[in-house]
């Protein structure tokens, strides 16, 4: 077999772990279906479909501001709209284009490096290790503002809610979680504060807050609101009983994180195995472990390999993944 070839075996088995592996142990942005079903309540006032948070549903004030990319670039974000929302949902200034070039620099600068050492067949693998050092970055930062988020959130309904009794409307309520919580809360309610002042209606503001944090909890009140305004009812002790269900949750979701955690380390450890052993082996015995590219049966054993790390990666998958 060619060089060529061995070096196209490696790169599509090396991406496809890669990609198994950040699809399995980090959680998916998907909606649930009692998130949908909340959506869809919240959305029937405007008598449309309701919201994607896309660009359809995106806020006013800052609407094009990650438009700007032109011809093939612009094509490859409109083919990858999750990009946009996941350099939102992290708080990252960065345009999808800039972040995609950083990408791509990222693989071919680890793909030359390669190349030039004693071992060029390499170069996809370290190519891609490079490339995901920021996708990991993102994911990462996204993974702890949202959990922050959500921490915050049972104290920010609470806040609303003595508001509310003091006497102040919806929106001081708003005014006052902006100004007293932290970051990243504070700056979600401050944008939905800022759009009331320019005209955005109040529920229009809430929901697209809810569009832009993919939280569960977010959407409950959300909903809650938009059907309070609607048929009437205390909305202070809505809240509190939203905020002590949030509360409840994420206490009864830790202790799932701590019995779930030695599964969780078994998975990365069982995913990361086998590519760090063939690393091991390839300085080892070279010759060796070429072996399973040159010959026919070695090429089978590496596919039965990759079918097996997916089969494994699904089962821990299954295993640890409990929706509370």
């Amino acid at each position: 077999m060619s060089g060529i070839v061995i070096i196209i075996a490696i790169g599509v088995f090396v991406a496809s772990i890669v990609a198994f592996a950040a699809n399995v142990l980090v959680p998916g942005g998907d909606n649930t279906a009692t998130e949908d079903r909340l959506a869809e309540m919240a959305s029937r006032r405007r008598g449309g479909p309701k919201s994607t948070g896309k660009s359809d549903g995106m806020s006013l004030l800052q609407d094009g501001g990650f438009d700007d990319a032109t011809g093939f670039v612009a094509n490859v974000i409109k083919s990858l709209p999750g990009i946009r929302d996941y350099l939102e949902q992290a708080d990252v200034r960065m345009k999808p284009a800039h972040f995609l070039g950083i990408v791509v620099a990222a693989f071919f600068g680890g793909c030359v490096l390669t190349v030039a050492s004693p071992f060029p067949l390499l170069a996809p693998f370290v190519g891609a290790m490079f490339a995901a050092v920021p996708v990991g970055w993102l994911l990462i930062k996204r993974k702890r503002r949202l959990a922050k988020f959500g921490t915050q959130l049972p104290e920010a309904l609470e806040l609303i809610g003595r508001s509310l009794r003091a006497g102040h409307s919806l929106n001081a309520g708003f005014g006052l979680v902006a100004s007293e919580m932290e970051q990243p809360l504070a700056k979600e309610f401050a944008r939905a504060f800022e759009e009331q002042n320019f005209g955005i209606p109040l529920d229009e503001a809430i929901e697209d807050m809810a569009d832009r944090v993919p939280n569960m909890d977010l959407r409950f009140f959300a909903t809650a609101v938009i059907l309070q305004r609607q048929t009437g009812g205390d909305l202070a002790e809505i809240l509190d009983k939203i905020g002590h269900l949030i509360r409840e949750r994420l206490m009864i979701l830790g202790q799932i994180q701590a019995l779930t955690g030695e599964g969780r380390m078994s998975g990365a450890v069982l995913l990361a195995l086998p590519p760090v052993l063939f690393l091991v082996m390839l300085k080892l015995n070279y010759e060796y472990v070429m072996t399973l590219f040159t010959d026919e049966l070695g090429r089978y054993m590496l596919c039965a390999a990759l079918v097996t790390q997916i089969i494994g990666a699904l089962v821990i998958k299954k295993i640890i993944t409990i929706k509370v």
